[in-house]
């Protein structure tokens, strides 16, 4: 499983399995933002079956899913809330990692 850390305390992935929790959790990530929609592709694993390993790990988890290419202003305040509560650093992954690097940089630039 690769990653790309956006900053000191977020990072973003492709889709993962939840077998990469344990991973995520030694990588030191507290936790795990999901922004893809089930059933986005064929054989993707649910964002439940993600959340379920992830608490188990002792984790925190967020499901926000997010349309590719039709990122809403609701999807940006959403994501910078979980942003805001959750507890760093937070792994964030959608199909590719393009979706949640997006969300990152608009929460950014709606803070100013």
């Amino acid at each position: 499983m690769e990653y790309r850390p956006l900053t000191d305390s977020f990072a973003v992935s492709g889709q993962i399995e939840p077998e990469d929790v344990p991973a995520i959790k030694a990588a030191g990530f507290r936790s795990v933002i999901c922004n893809r929609p089930d059933d986005e592709q064929p054989g993707q694993p649910a964002a439940q079956a993600v959340r379920a390993a992830v608490e188990a790990a002792g984790l925190s988890f967020r499901h926000i899913p997010v349309v590719s290419g039709q990122i809403t202003p609701q999807d940006v305040t959403d994501m910078g809330s979980a942003m805001d509560a959750l507890p760093g650093p937070v792994f964030a992954y959608c199909r590719s990692g393009a979706r949640c690097t997006n969300l990152f940089t608009m929460v950014k630039q709606a803070k100013g």
